[in-house]
């Protein structure tokens, strides 16, 4: 009977050691939880797509209109028709940053597998002026956030 108890007591210690031990691996602090997208792409043509990686951005208005201004990379040479692609929000975005697809026609037949640069300029006709705070480029690998100039951005509260 005693021999029992002794298995029991050493059973139920092994168990509760065993329980210290998960509680410091839970413990651990976890990654940080990327906060999820409140936009949907909008809908591309046949054969485009987004291009590899955007190394830089930025955004300005001039005129009027806001111009936006990335350097990225393809995945081989040859993609053409480079543009934006602004996504589609069921409301705006709290934070005032809009999410814009970079995008590119890739190259039909063949090509090179090779990384290769690519910048791209345009307007974006009809953004939300009253609104956006800045403009998020997402890519098939990466986003890079661009805020507008203080001069240009809405005021807080706005």
């Amino acid at each position: 009977m005693r021999i029992l108890m002794m298995a029991a007591l050493l059973a139920g210690g092994v168990a509760l050691a065993g329980c210290e031990g998960s509680k410091s691996e839970a413990a651990a602090p976890a990654a940080p939880v990327k906060p999820k997208s409140l936009a949907r792409p909008a809908q591309m043509y046949a054969g485009q797509e987004q291009i590899l990686s955007v190394s830089a951005g930025e955004v300005e208005v001039d005129s009027g209109k806001l111009i936006l201004k990335v350097a990225g990379a393809t995945p081989s040479a040859g993609y053409t028709d480079a543009a934006f692609l602004p996504r589609i929000y069921a409301a705006p975005p709290k934070d005032g940053v809009y999410e814009v697809d970079v995008i590119a026609t890739r190259p039909e037949g063949a090509a090179t597998q090779a990384v290769t640069s690519i910048e791209v300029e345009r307007a974006w006709a009809g953004y939300p002026k009253e609104r956006l705070k800045g403009v998020k480029f997402m890519t098939k690998t990466n986003e890079v956030v661009a805020m507008l100039p203080a001069a240009a951005a809405p005021a807080a509260g706005s």
